[in-house]
């Protein structure tokens, strides 16, 4: 559920009030002490800019396939005023090639279970191409372990949405670390977050 101001053309989601922070103190641990970070389905922005003021020696480079999201990306990004927050892309995690050659590391929150398996196949894809080597892929968001699911609540989310769109679902983790290791990927950490959500952090080997 998100609400929009009709007058900025900003979308608000609640959850971001809740995870912003825990995934920031993740970030902080993982992300370089400088160069740019690409956040895939940047959503509605707010995460991006919450991050680039707690981390301005970084540049952010948020993105989105829908325009509804690039223009309240866009709008949260100038009543911010950062000047380390670039304007959003236009990404699809599914479509190759990226508009962007090269990027430090990458951030992706609550993507892949929303989504067609499609994109998190693109998204390991390029980012064993446009990461620098070493660079982090922090992925954010609920995962099953071991062919199940590792609470009640996952599980009825994962029903959810599937019915939404069958296309969707609550990914395996280890289906996730197969493509990532066959794409030139390295699951470096395993972090268990707040709300049944886990933080994995993969590196480019090459």
């Amino acid at each position: 559920m998100q609400d929009w101001d009709a007058r900025t053309e900003a979308l608000a989601a609640p959850a971001v009030a809740r995870n912003r922070e825990s995934i920031l103190a993740a970030l902080r641990d993982v992300l370089p002490a400088s160069g740019t970070v690409l956040e895939v389905a940047s959503g509605t922005g707010e995460h991006v800019v919450h991050f680039a003021a707690a981390l301005p020696a970084l540049t952010w480079q948020p993105s989105d396939p829908e325009p509804a999201y690039r223009r309240s990306i866009a709008a949260h990004a100038r009543a911010a005023g950062l000047a380390n927050l670039r304007p959003p892309l236009d990404l699809d995690a599914a479509s190759a090639p990226w508009p962007i050659r090269r990027t430090d590391a990458i951030l992706c929150i609550n993507m892949i279970h929303i989504a067609p398996w499609a994109a998190t196949l693109g998204l390991m894809e390029q980012a064993g191409r446009i990461l620098a080597p070493g660079g982090p892929l922090f992925l954010y968001g609920a995962f099953r372990e071991n062919g199940r699911h590792t609470t009640d609540s996952n599980a009825a989310f994962d029903a959810d949405l599937q019915m939404r769109d069958p296309r969707w679902g609550v990914r395996d983790l280890e289906a996730v670390v197969r493509v990532a290791e066959d794409r030139g990927l390295r699951l470096d950490r395993r972090m268990t977050l707040p709300a049944n959500n886990l933080g994995l952090v993969f590196r480019r080997t090459g």
